[in-house]
């Protein structure tokens, strides 16, 4: 019997940029999501004939909607300068658990503009916003490297004890599957029996 991965909501994440900074910065995480809706449609109708129904279809229409602690951020930011001023902003469903062997994972990418914000800020609770886009044409499907930053922004990476200034980001080394079971002494031997 084939079995087929879920995929995770926790790990369908929007990242966004406005259109006229492509060519200046790279595209950011929308910090602290909660939620995040798609939803492609098209209306179809059918005409009767004495043949049997003849059916038409209108276009795509995608509305994208995202649910986030309101934090400072320039992606926030660019959220209402969408909304605001009416530019044209780029973004990019992730789904960082359908990963492809070479490490790209899938991506759907869009651009459109923000049509709604709405923004909640209880006494009780954190500042939250709502921001709804509405997307030109049809999504385009297909593959993204993760830049090393991005994936520290999504889930900190393994970073070694030394001062960031000394080189310790880059020094450390992550566990693997392999090290499993590996200490000090297990090491030499399997440096030793290698030479």
């Amino acid at each position: 019997m084939a079995t087929y991965p879920v995929l995770e909501g926790k790990n369908a994440v929007l990242f966004e940029r406005l259109l006229e900074n492509a060519k200046k910065e790279p595209a950011q995480l929308i910090p602290y999501q909660t939620s995040l809706s798609y939803d492609p449609k098209r209306d179809t109708d059918s005409t009767t004939t004495k043949m049997g129904n003849v059916p038409t279809a209108s276009n795509i229409e995608t509305d994208l909607e995202v649910e986030f602690l309101n934090a400072i951020s320039k992606a926030a930011d660019d959220i209402y300068d969408s909304l605001y001023f009416n530019k044209k902003i780029e973004v990019w469903k992730v789904h960082l658990d359908r990963v492809r062997s070479d490490g790209k994972v899938y991506a759907e990418y869009m651009r459109g503009i923000v049509s709604e914000d709405s923004n909640d800020n209880d006494a009780d609770d954190h500042s939250t916003r709502d921001a709804t886009f509405t997307i030109d044409g049809v999504a385009k499907r297909g593959w993204t490297d993760l830049p090393a930053d991005i994936k520290e922004e999504i889930d900190y990476v393994f970073r070694d004890l030394a001062k960031i200034a000394d080189g310790g980001e880059e020094s450390g080394e992550a566990f693997k599957d392999d090290d499993r079971g590996i200490g000090a002494n297990e090491k030499e031997e399997a440096t030793n029996s290698a030479n």
